[in-house]
């Protein structure tokens, strides 16, 4: 079967008008803003575009003057940034504020039972005992990324044994998809929702950890195994109109532009040939939710675990989000990565 062909201008062009629209929104230091810039650090490094990494530097460089919030688990997304601009630049300052969050992670963020970060928005203690697949992108990966940066066995560790528990609690053995959350105290996946997000951020985090493992290290089968099910499954529930619903197998619910951003970025890094169909779908239905002035729409909005599946289909997805334009970036320049 041919690999996907696309217009790799096309794609460029769509990543600088991305770019800059998330350059004109007002991002505080959190989740959001650490999705968003990590999607534009992703850009520099496929396209070399030094305005992209100038916008950051300015970006960071305010905020530092003006004091960062305290340290939550969901805030260090801001990690992946300054990583990129580490690499860009070679100052320091930007490398050590990265090991602050990572040793935050490692001695003063929440956990409980098996050493599983629990999830947090804020400073405070948000979801006793609750497992988020958030935090695999928010953290575990940040981890991985800055444990084989600086060669610290300590933090690959760590981030090993988040993915592994999160796997563990998260991902349902019969379809082999991932729930938004667990409730250590209740014992259980709370509401039990196959949310789409959640999916794009197991699948993509797992997607880009396989490629920086080694057949010798047991995780490595550990997450490959993991990935190939998810991806199994996930390829079999895209819609006709080359989305996924932002609950996974519910027809019902309306379809979601991040989590298909998401998923399609990770079937791209995985690369299976026969998966070249869905990515190529995927494309044409996320260029299609990508407007003039490169806002991606039909992306919902932040969202806790709900109660129920109606509840999932009622959370607006009108306004831009930072996660959207991230994870958009993430597939585009996927594609550039993986051209060959």
């Amino acid at each position: 079967m041919q690999r996907f062909e696309y217009d790799e201008n096309e794609v460029k062009e769509m990543i600088d008008r991305v770019v800059r629209r998330t350059m004109n929104m007002d991002f505080t230091w959190g989740w959001s803003c650490g999705v968003a810039f990590y999607g534009i650090g992703k850009a520099w490094e496929v396209t070399g575009n030094q305005e992209y990494i100038d916008f950051l530097v300015k970006w960071v460089d305010e905020y530092l003057e003006i004091g960062l919030p305290p340290m939550m688990v969901n805030a260090c997304a801001m990690g992946h940034t300054l990583l990129t601009l580490h690499e860009a630049t070679g100052d320091s300052k930007y490398l050590d504020l990265a090991v602050m969050k990572a040793e935050y992670l490692q001695k003063d963020a929440i956990r409980f039972e098996d050493g599983v970060l629990q999830h947090t928005v804020s400073s405070k203690n948000d979801f006793p005992e609750q497992a988020w697949a958030d935090t695999l992108f928010m953290a575990a990966y940040f981890l991985l990324r800055i444990g084989f940066k600086l060669d610290n066995k300590e933090y690959i560790d760590d981030a090993l044994k988040q993915f592994y528990w999160h796997e563990e609690y998260l991902q349902d053995n019969k379809t082999n998809l991932f729930y938004h959350a667990w409730d250590n105290t209740r014992k259980d996946n709370l509401s039990g929702i196959y949310w789409a997000r959640a999916n794009a951020w197991a699948a993509y985090t797992m997607a880009k950890a396989f490629r920086m493992l080694n057949p010798f290290m047991p995780m490595w089968m550990q997450i490959g195994d993991a990935l190939r099910d998810q991806l199994s499954a996930l390829v079999r529930l895209q819609s006709s109109d080359h989305m996924w619903h932002t609950i996974l197998d519910d027809e019902t619910s309306y379809l979601e532009t991040s989590a298909t951003a998401g998923i399609a970025a990770a079937l791209t890094v995985n690369g299976h040939p026969l998966h070249q169909k869905y990515i190529a779908k995927a494309y044409e239905g996320i260029l299609s939710n990508i407007d003039e002035d490169g806002s991606v729409r039909n992306v919902s909005s932040g969202t806790a675990v709900m109660y129920t599946a109606e509840d999932y289909k009622l959370v607006p997805k009108k306004r831009v989000q930072g996660w959207g334009q991230g994870l958009v970036l993430a597939f585009l320049v996927a594609l550039l990565e993986n051209k060959n």
